[in-house]
């Protein structure tokens, strides 16, 4: 008999994300079960819950989405569900604490296509590169081949990320400090691509610096609230002309976002060994043309 799709959210917050459930809805999982407040010493029998109950012929109608507003803590999920997995018991997981992966992605691809398709070599920026969106269009970037520079307000805290990046993927990462608009400029100069990944209402990037960056081609601000991370752009800007450069806001990187988001919700049921995380995301994205 055909099975029904079932999607468990399992969220870090004590109430499970209403924007996460209408998105899977929408994507068409039929049956939507959503826990909060999991934590990694309490989610196997939750997990065992979705492993017992369909034979591993079935268990690719199954699926558990992992989200929260703590994405360190969503990380720890992860690893926790996917250690609970064995031989043929397991199903396919989607990874998108706080948006992180999909944000992350989509912001790749949109300086992909600023790029004209390839990031081989490009000296690309990422502001606000200590947070979990930044960490990610950072390290994704170098995934690409991109050059890439992480910026903080301190220095350390860039550092700390640059050598993160480079453990994981094994390719060097540059930190810099973001404390002073002098600073800024300087550490700047030369970004072909520069990202802003920083927190709502917080203009991370003034108009003044960037438009006086001769070698800037793509610039992408990731903040919806006024005022925006990059002053000058719009929120709505897809593809845009700013000055020498090509602009995306959030609502122009969050249509993005979107698809991406709808499309993993859909891949999970399509076998039951996937696991979507930054990577796997971006690939997906990809892929959607």
């Amino acid at each position: 008999m055909d099975r029904r799709s079932v999607l468990i959210q399992l969220d870090t917050d004590p109430q499970p994300s209403v924007f996460d459930a209408v998105v899977a809805v929408d994507a068409g999982a039929e049956h939507l079960f959503r826990h909060g407040g999991v934590t990694p010493a309490n989610v196997r029998d939750l997990v065992y819950g979705a492993l017992f109950t369909r034979g591993p012929a079935d268990l690719s109608s199954t699926a558990i989405f992992i989200g929260g507003s703590n994405v360190a803590a969503g990380e720890a999920l992860l690893e926790a569900v996917t250690k609970t997995f064995f031989g043929p018991f397991r199903v396919s997981v989607l990874f998108d604490a706080n948006g992180a992966n999909t944000t992350a992605a989509a912001a790749v691809l949109a300086a992909l296509q600023g790029s004209g398709g390839s990031l081989q070599g490009v000296p690309a920026a990422v502001l606000a590169a200590t947070g979990p969106v930044g960490h990610r269009a950072a390290r994704l970037l170098v995934r690409l081949g991109a050059k890439v520079a992480v910026g903080s307000r301190r220095l350390d805290r860039a550092t700390e990320v640059a050598e993160a990046i480079h453990r994981a993927t094994g390719r060097e990462v540059t930190p810099f400090a973001a404390d002073t608009p002098d600073a800024l400029a300087s550490s700047l100069r030369g970004q072909a691509v520069v990202i802003a990944a920083g927190a709502a209402g917080v203009t991370l990037l003034p108009a003044s610096v960037w438009q006086d960056l001769p070698d800037l081609k793509v610039l992408i601000d990731l903040n919806a609230v006024p005022p925006l991370g990059v002053e000058g752009i719009e929120a709505s800007d897809k593809g845009a002309e700013r000055g020498r450069a090509r602009a995306w806001g959030a609502l122009g990187v969050g249509g993005t976002k979107m698809k991406i988001h709808r499309r993993a919700i859909q891949e999970l049921f399509a076998s039951n060994d996937k696991v979507f995380d930054a990577e796997q995301v971006l690939e997906l994205g990809r892929s959607l043309g």
